[in-house]
């Protein structure tokens, strides 16, 4: 079993037009309602690769209750800590013309020192069963920049490894805690190291030199048609599927993370691993929920990678 840990859920309103129009009435034929959350799109990704997964993570109000169905709807054992208040509502807008997307985030779910216990006791209770946990994500208001400091810790006085896939603060605090896998994407790796350069030559080199000097074992950087740049003890990789026209390209990130953790736990090296989560990125975007993964996409994109 795959634990994914999820500290902001949202649920995603995908709505679907033509083009974005500014200052114009624009119709939506439909939307459709998915899982939002990195964590929890972990695990969307997971059970679309047949992989069994338990997703954690705070939720409250009448957006939380229609999360946790959707989630349930994937096969997911989910494990919500219920809070009061209102689970984040995103409406991500798909512009089917320009094969683009955008977020408009709506509310937060803010927590306090009893809700930041409540989950750690729930990653505590699900970390014996779990081969690898998968925490991602942003914190809302109220938790703490060293959360996932303290996730990784956790997990590894159980002996489990753990993917983060964080930002800002709550990442740089994490380092210390030696997660196995940092993953991000390479914007936001050069935002929280305060780095610059734009080419793909300049990333690699700034994410070799980080890989080196905070002693990471493994960096995975999502670098959009560059596909995924990895710096492991084995070396660096750039692994690329062939370029598919988005229907719905949120999530495709948090794809990749899954199949990550999903080949490392069947014991698969890195070149063979990064294949898979290349592969796997590219199909989600094919779907139209987000993270949504079909495993007959992936393992017709495998071998052109």
């Amino acid at each position: 079993m795959i634990l994914t840990l999820t500290a902001n859920a949202a649920l995603d309103r995908v709505i679907f037009i033509d083009e974005f129009r500014p200052e114009t009435t624009m119709r939506a034929p439909r939307f459709i309602e998915c899982a939002g959350g990195k964590g929890f799109d972990i695990s969307v990704a997971l059970r679309g690769l047949g992989q069994v997964t338990t997703a954690i993570g705070p939720v409250a109000g009448y957006y939380g209750q229609l999360l946790v169905g959707v989630l349930e709807n994937y096969g997911i054992d989910v494990e919500p800590v219920w809070l009061p208040g209102q689970t984040r509502l995103a409406n991500v807008i798909v512009e089917t013309e320009r094969a683009r997307h955008s977020h408009v985030m709506i509310g937060a779910l803010p927590v306090t020192a009893g809700d930041v216990e409540q989950l750690l006791a729930r990653l505590d209770a699900h970390l014996p069963a779990a081969s690898w946990v998968a925490a991602a994500g942003s914190l809302p208001p109220g938790m703490p920049a060293s959360f996932y400091k303290t996730v990784t810790e956790r997990a590894h006085a159980a002996g489990k490894p753990v993917l983060l896939d964080a930002t800002g603060a709550p990442l740089r605090e994490a380092l210390s805690a030696r997660p196995e896998i940092v993953k991000l994407n390479r914007d936001e790796f050069m935002d929280t190291f305060g780095l610059s350069g734009s080419e793909l030559a300049d990333v690699v080199a700034a994410a070799q030199a980080l890989h080196e000097r905070a002693g990471l074992e493994t960096l995975v950087l999502t670098c959009g048609r560059d596909g995924l740049v990895t710096i492991t003890p084995e070396g660096t990789w750039q692994s690329q599927a062939p370029v598919q026209r988005a229907v719905n390209a949120a999530g495709a990130g948090d794809s990749a993370s899954a199949a990550i953790v999903w080949r490392r736990a069947l014991g698969d090296g890195w070149a063979e691993t990064l294949r898979w989560a290349a592969a796997v990125s590219a199909a989600s975007v094919m779907t139209e929920c987000t993270a949504d993964v079909r495993l007959a996409d992936v393992e017709q994109l495998l071998p052109a990678v």
